[in-house]
């Protein structure tokens, strides 16, 4: 993603980033430090990623005791990166996204009636592990509401459709949950199951961000106050995701090294989840003939898990099932390293010149 003017991409489209050279820099003066490195960690942004998921592995590895604090930090993180995204697209275009049926009844048809065939295939090779099982099925069956806002916006994708169907999208996976569960791991396991988790990442996740940023978008309309804090977060959104990526990794990854060698035998599975996933959104989104951003859109939230709000259930589970969330973290580290590389394979795959 390059530089914005945090004004143009409030309105939703790109633009240099009006600020990147002071005026007085016409005269001979140097240029602002700070929008220089803005416009720095923007260009380098993947680059920053995969650092972090580096770092992050090796502060985990190397100082397991971290880990808590890290993972007390995932919270507040992912709410600030969210307050920013949801920033950035102004309410009135989140509503015209909620016009558009097409794109929304395709959305929902791959994340609950195909992609969740694709769990229940890949679940088979566990089959003979509750724990294992229950933690796959706990994570492919749940489309992610979060940073997938943000990853797709880095790749040109309709990140405002997806932000205005991330409550939807929340709503029918809780619904829904309890039924994909109980056809495919059995009846037993919905009763161990607590629904009070997807309700609190609901609230903090979705709401708590999106109310903020409304009324910041309200303010900043009469005072300048609001359009600092809007600069401020636009500016602060590949800190933010850098930061995030490194609290989950350096938080999970010691606990998933020591049972790497039951676990092993996801990282295939999570791999080809999100092969299949991106294929299936992008034939979804040709036989509906969705515009490019949609499909872009459309692949990462069909490839794109809700991991972060469903390990808290998993980890609710009793100890028989201790297993099940390190197969959910184990998927958010897959994730976070795909996500990266479809930033850039995705635009690759649906050149925004192509004709529908």
């Amino acid at each position: 993603m390059h530089a914005f003017d945090t004004r143009a991409w409030a309105r939703g489209r790109a633009a240099p980033r009006a600020c990147s050279v002071d005026v007085s820099s016409v005269v001979g003066k140097e240029q602002d430090p700070v929008p220089r490195l803005v416009n720095w960690w923007d260009a380098h942004q993947v680059s920053l990623y995969l650092a972090a998921i580096a770092l992050g592995a090796v502060l985990g590895l190397v100082a397991p005791g971290a880990a808590p604090v890290l993972e007390h930090a995932i919270e507040p993180l992912l709410m600030l990166l969210l307050f920013a995204t949801f920033l950035a697209v102004p309410l009135i275009e989140i509503g015209r996204a909620l016009r558009d049926l097409r794109f929304l009844g395709t959305l929902l048809v791959v994340d609950f009636a195909l992609v969740p065939f694709v769990a229940w295939g890949l679940s088979r090779f566990v089959a003979n592990d509750d724990g294992l099982l229950l933690g796959v099925l706990l994570v492919l069956l749940t489309p992610c509401i979060d940073y997938v806002i943000v990853f797709t916006g880095l790749a040109g994708g309709a990140r405002a459709k997806l932000l205005a169907a991330a409550p939807l999208l929340m709503l029918v996976q809780i619904l829904l949950l309890p039924l994909h569960l109980w056809v495919f791991a059995g009846r037993d396991v919905v009763g161990v199951i607590d629904v009070a988790p997807f309700l609190r990442a609901f609230l903090l996740l979705i709401v708590v961000p999106l109310a903020a940023a409304a009324a910041v978008q309200a303010l900043a309309r009469r005072h300048p106050v609001g359009r600092a804090t809007e600069t401020v977060m636009a500016g602060a959104m590949v800190p933010l995701m850098v930061l995030t990526l490194l609290a989950v990794i350096g938080s999970q990854v010691a606990a998933v090294g020591s049972e790497m060698g039951t676990l092993a035998r996801l990282l295939p599975l999570y791999a080809g989840f999100v092969v299949l996933a991106v294929a299936i959104g992008y034939v979804a989104s040709r036989i509906t003939q969705l515009d490019v951003p949609s499909t872009r859109a459309l692949m990462f939230s069909a490839a794109t898990r809700n991991s972060l709000v469903v390990l808290p259930l998993a980890l609710a589970l009793p100890a028989s099932l201790a297993l099940a969330p390190l197969a959910v973290v184990t998927q958010t580290l897959v994730e976070l390293v795909a996500m990266v590389v479809m930033v850039r394979l995705v635009p690759a795959l649906t050149p925004s010149g192509r004709e529908r």
